[in-house]
Order: C-alpha cells, then sequence, then structure tokens
C-alpha cells in the first residue's frame, strides 16, 4: 500500500513537474499557448519517441482524470455571479463552450488515432 502510495506520488509529482516547466517555456519563449498545453506537447513528444513510457504515468494521469469534475466546479459556481451576462450573452458563450469542446474532442480523437497508427507501425517492425 505505501509502495502504491509513493509511485501515485512520483507519477503526480512529474505531471506537475511537465505542466511548471511548459509553463516557464511559454512564458521564456513569448508562446502564446498555455504552459498546461506546452507541457502535454512536451510529454507527448517523449511518449512518440520512446523515452519515456505511457505506463510510466498511468496511475497519476488516470487519478487526475478520475477526479477532473472538482477541478471545474469552482468556475461553474463562480458563474452565478454574472447572472445578468448570462442572461444577455449566455447563447454567444454556449456557443463557444460547445464549439470548443468538440474541436478539443475532435483533435484528441485525431492525436489518439494517429499515435495508435505509429505505434502499430514502428511495433511490427
Amino acid at each position: 500500500m505505501t509502495r502504491r502510495i509513493l509511485r501515485l506520488g512520483f507519477e503526480l509529482a512529474v505531471l506537475i513537474a511537465f505542466w511548471w516547466f511548459g509553463g516557464w517555456l511559454a512564458r521564456a519563449t513569448g508562446l502564446p499557448l498555455p504552459g498546461g498545453v506546452v507541457g502535454l506537447g512536451l510529454l507527448l513528444a517523449l511518449f512518440a519517441s520512446g523515452a519515456v513510457r505511457p505506463a510510466l504515468l498511468q496511475g497519476g494521469a488516470g487519478l487526475l482524470l478520475a477526479e477532473m469534475l472538482l477541478f471545474f466546479i469552482p468556475a461553474l459556481m463562480s458563474l452565478l455571479d454574472y447572472g445578468p451576462l448570462l442572461r444577455s450573452e449566455g447563447w454567444k458563450i454556449l456557443l463557444v463552450i460547445m464549439c470548443s469542446t468538440l474541436l478539443v474532442m475532435l483533435v484528441t480523437a485525431l492525436s489518439v488515432e494517429g499515435m495508435y497508427r505509429w505505434r502499430s507501425r514502428h511495433e511490427s517492425r
């Protein structure tokens, strides 16, 4: 049990380090991207190159995904302070949320499909 907790802590620390480094890199280079996106891109590059195996971080990533709703509740509760804005511009906000969610899902699906095909080609060699 202790070993599992230590491994989970290590995995979370590595993921947080990528997030932090991505933020630093984005600020240092002036990239117009959030640090989390840059960090995930770096991690994806390491996965694709084979330098890091995805199974190494599976537990920490699974924990973050399982508890993802907790990250969004404060943002949703803050919307209650903006009732008049939501009544006048709510449909535009909803449209942007729906389009961005669709784009994220599409890019994620294409990335996973591309990585799956790349991996299957390279494993067959």
